[in-house]
């Protein structure tokens, strides 16, 4: 909290299913540093959609890529982003736009967020243009097929995924360090 009682001014919340982290996200948030004291990179736990990694792995990738980066701190989440929010003491959610058809579903989500929580403001940033194409979803499935990712995702992150298609292919073997 802020010395006004107030939410603090200089925290944002980064949520996001993150399966798997991409360098679209990483360009997102490393640029929210500059403008945040700290950002939360907050994991949505949502088994519904049957996400490749767990939740803890994907947690687990993010601190590793930002390992050392006291400024970033990661977390999981479910229910209500607001309350989620709110509960971190965070007045802004930053949410990436790579196209007008996400703006389109995200400005529905911010506005709706805004009814729930007037408080809590949504700043949209948009990628890095080497990664505005990119999603997780689409890294996923041109690893699936073998495509070449690198310079799409951190080095930790596309070995995650060689360890978890080779394990997905043959299942009776046992990852290392997953």
């Amino acid at each position: 909290m802020s010395s006004t009682g107030g939410p603090t001014p200089r925290l944002a919340i980064y949520p996001g299913s993150f399966d798997p982290v991409t360098n679209g996200h990483v360009d997102i948030i490393e640029r929210g540093t500059r403008l945040f004291e700290r950002v939360v990179v907050a994991v949505l736990v949502n088994e519904s959609k049957a996400p490749l990694f767990s939740a803890g792995e994907r947690v687990q990738m993010i601190r590793e890529v930002f390992h050392g980066r006291a400024a970033i701190e990661v977390d999981t989440f479910d229910g209500l982003l607001v309350d989620y929010a709110r509960a971190k003491g965070a007045h802004v959610i930053v949410k990436g736009l790579r196209a007008v058809s996400d703006f389109e579903y995200e400005s529905h989500m911010a506005l709706m967020n805004r009814r729930l929580r007037g408080d809590i403001d949504t700043m949209f940033m948009m990628p890095a243009e080497a990664y505005a194409y990119t999603s997780s979803r689409l890294i996923k499935e041109v690893f699936r097929l073998g495509g070449e990712v690198g310079g799409l995702v951190p080095p930790l992150v596309e070995e995650r995924l060689r360890r978890k298609f080779a394990l997905r292919r043959d299942p009776h073997s046992v990852p290392r360090n997953v």
